[in-house]
């Protein structure tokens, strides 16, 4: 058991740590956000099709449902992109990945309505840490907070938050059959997902124009990092850790985004902002060991880690 933990560990602190570069890499594209949630998802295809097909071979055919599940949260996926890439513009890399994380403490009293889940205490101690979190974050409580507009850009994280909980929501509905389909299942949400981004970002004007090379680097970084590397490392690892070591393995991703933007991109969160990520970092925590009973009866990922 110790060494299955082991071997786990550091897929899963590079997973978080590739996540976390994920803000970094749209701030650094330049590119508007529905856009850039597009080009994230659509370079990811041609390296998620070929393992995605391979998985499939191996393990045998997924039933109907189980991809018109998958493709389903990924329409909900992409409308969680579009909506932390905008957060982004308004609150900055650091802060708008700590606050998309706010689903950690949606999808458990989600699951509760509507599959008699019950919470567990920690849970219940999460979600008024995490209001907490969020209202620090916006500055509502201090004034010199970093972002040019910081309510905006808290509202949208949350929305960001809430869309990405209804897509694990759907996925949850998929039950056995997807949990030996990593691949494949991610292939399909990154792929109605580029879908769903790219219809906004068509709708929006933000097509128009091929970002420059720069930007286009940026953004291939961004969906290897992120939604290659990042989600096929965390889904892969997150079963086979312990709950305790899963809990500090989510709390690192919004962390280390928030050391980031701060050495990469010189912002600047004022000491309040910097308190309301350390309570949302604390409601991470409580969320990943409140879940974690009903992660290890289930086998699926135990906790509900925002991959954006």
């Amino acid at each position: 058991m110790f060494d299955r933990h082991r071997n786990a560990l550091l897929p899963a602190i590079a997973g978080a740590l590739c996540i976390a570069f994920g803000a970094i890499f749209v701030k650094l594209s330049k590119v508007d956000p529905a856009a850039a949630a597009f080009y994230r998802c659509l370079y990811a295809l041609p390296v998620l099709a070929p393992l995605a097909f391979f998985e499939s071979r191996r393990r045998g055919p997924r039933p109907l449902r189980a991809h018109l599940l998958a493709l389903s949260a990924g329409v909900l996926f992409g409308i969680d992109l579009v909506l932390w890439c905008q957060s982004i513009s308004y609150v900055g890399a650091g802060l708008a990945t700590v606050l998309s994380n706010f689903q950690v403490v949606i999808v458990p009293l989600a699951a509760w309505a509507l599959f008699s889940e019950r919470p567990s205490v920690r849970l219940a101690l999460a979600v008024p840490i995490a209001l907490a979190g969020v209202v620090l974050i916006s500055g509502a409580l201090g004034g010199g907070v970093y972002g040019r507009d910081p309510v905006l850009g808290s509202i949208l994280g949350i929305g960001s938050g809430v869309a990405y909980a209804a897509s694990l929501i759907v996925m949850k509905y998929a039950g056995e059959a997807e949990l030996h389909h990593t691949r494949a299942r991610v292939f399909e949400l990154a792929l109605s997902a580029a879908a769903s981004a790219g219809l906004i970002a068509l709708l929006r004007g933000e097509l128009g124009t091929v970002p420059n090379p720069e930007s286009q680097l940026w953004l291939v970084l961004l969906a290897l990092g992120s939604q290659v590397a990042g989600w096929l490392l965390i889904t892969w690892s997150l079963p086979r850790l312990a709950t305790a070591v899963t809990a500090l393995v989510l709390t690192l991703a919004p962390a280390a985004s928030v050391v980031l933007a701060i050495i990469v991109l010189s912002e600047k969160p004022s000491a309040f902002q910097l308190i309301g990520v350390c309570a949302v970092a604390i409601a991470i925590t409580l969320g990943a060991l409140g879940a974690g009973r009903g992660a290890r009866e289930s086998t699926e990922a135990p906790v509900y880690a925002d991959l954006t």
